[in-house]
């Protein structure tokens, strides 16, 4: 019995080996790793839908409004300009006679009053000529006496010849000759006497060239150029040379820019003023005195220059300053106003309308009648109250939100991403 047992055991294959537990849990975590690897996935597909559902099926936004409320304040219509300041009046002081220039008594920037010596032109050649002219009018005088005295004595011996020809004591001949005498004598005389006129001018035009050689300032002013030095000889033969330049610096000169499609806006008498770069707060007030009517073009751009003046007491305002110009059309103070955005089916004549929004955020259509504008802002004179919220402007949803209601009105499906 012993021997059978040991033998069927002998038969029976040995149970095998112990398995170590990490082997048999192999396939279990090879499922769990699997699932990690499907979870980003589901993640972009949730997401992908919930943005496919917002886009789609999610109701648009409502509409937002900007609205402005309406304020009192002052309004103008005005055409705008370019300009630049220049005196009201300069003039350039030169020399009439030439010479050498013996002294200048001024400099730029000194203010002189009419009648002031500027400047001095070495006299010595015209004081000559003074002295060459004044002797040959004494010569012309003292031959003038002469003639005069030719005059007298043909006189006396025509007489003689008269009564010795009437007592038949003297041959009508010598009478004939004694009366052609006389007349030579006489127009001896008249000859001379030309002479010392035409030589008493010249000596007045040398006494006039002598008064010229010393310059007095033609006008009060301020000299703002000194052209010429001392020691420079002067030739005045052909053209006047410029010794300095005046200017009355007092009142100064806008010299606006307006273009043609702006001119015909502007009338002599209109209100302007202008600003300068140096000070934007500060408004220099004039009236529009002139429109030139020859244009100037630059860069095919036609310009008319139109001049207005305006005081400068205090010397603030410099020649050639920039300044901002304003030519105003119409003008109103105090006034209620509103954006020109806020106006819808306006007809150009004062008629147009506006939305506001009510206090209980209702929108509300209102008529009003309007009245002077610029680019900005129109005045409003009936229809609404100081305070109003004028809706100017509205919100729009997204490119995407707009496609998407578009495609829903068309029948599409909507956009999965």
């Amino acid at each position: 019995m012993a021997d059978a047992s040991r033998k069927i055991a002998a038969d029976v294959p040995a149970p095998a080996a112990a398995v170590p537990l990490a082997t048999t849990m192999r396939p279990k975590r090879r499922r769990r790793s699997r699932g990690w690897m499907l979870l980003p996935l589901l993640v972009v597909l949730a997401a992908g839908g919930w943005y496919g559902w917002e886009k789609w099926y999610a109701p648009a936004p409502a509409e937002a409004v900007i609205t402005e409320a309406a304020v009192r304040g002052d309004l103008e219509n005005s055409v705008t300009a370019a300009g630049l300041l220049s005196p009201i009046k300069d003039v350039d002081v030169g020399a009439q006679v030439s010479g050498q220039l013996k002294s200048v008594k001024v400099e730029i920037g000194d203010v002189v009053k009419q009648g002031d010596l500027i400047a001095e032109i070495d006299s010595a050649s015209i004081e000559t000529q003074i002295e060459i002219n004044e002797a040959e009018l004494a010569n012309l005088k003292a031959q003038m006496i002469d003639k005069s005295a030719q005059v007298v004595l043909r006189q006396a011996n025509l007489t003689r010849q008269r009564a010795l020809v009437a007592g038949n004591s003297a041959a009508q001949s010598a009478l004939d000759e004694a009366v052609a005498e006389l007349a030579t004598a006489q127009a001896s005389v008249e000859s001379f006497e030309a002479q010392i006129r035409k030589q008493q001018a010249q000596l007045k035009d040398s006494r006039i060239n002598l008064g010229y050689t010393k310059i007095y300032a033609p006008m009060s002013g301020t000299i703002v150029n000194v052209s010429a030095k001392e020691g420079q000889t002067l030739n005045a033969n052909q053209s006047a040379p410029t010794i300095v330049t005046m200017a009355d610096l007092s009142t100064m000169t806008v010299e606006a820019e307006v273009s043609e499609a702006d001119v015909g806006k502007l009338s002599v008498g209109m209100e302007a003023y202008f600003t300068l770069l140096g000070q934007p707060g500060k408004r220099y007030a004039g009236t529009l005195r002139q429109i030139q009517p020859t244009p100037q073009t630059e860069n095919n751009v036609v310009l008319y220059y139109a001049l207005f003046d305006v005081p400068n007491p205090q010397g603030i305002l410099m020649m050639n300053m920039t300044a901002q110009v304003f030519f105003v059309e119409a003008a109103a103070r105090d006034v209620l106003t509103v954006p020109v955005a806020a106006l819808t089916n306006d007809d150009g004549k004062g008629g147009a309308e506006v939305t506001f929004v009510a206090p209980g955020g209702k929108r509300e259509t209102r008529a009003v009648e309007s009245g002077i504008r610029n680019r900005v802002r129109v005045e409003v004179k009936s229809g609404l109250s100081e305070g109003d919220a004028v809706v100017v402007g509205s919100g729009s949803s997204t490119s995407s939100s707009s496609s998407t209601r578009s495609s829903k009105r068309r029948g599409m499906p909507p956009p999965m991403f």
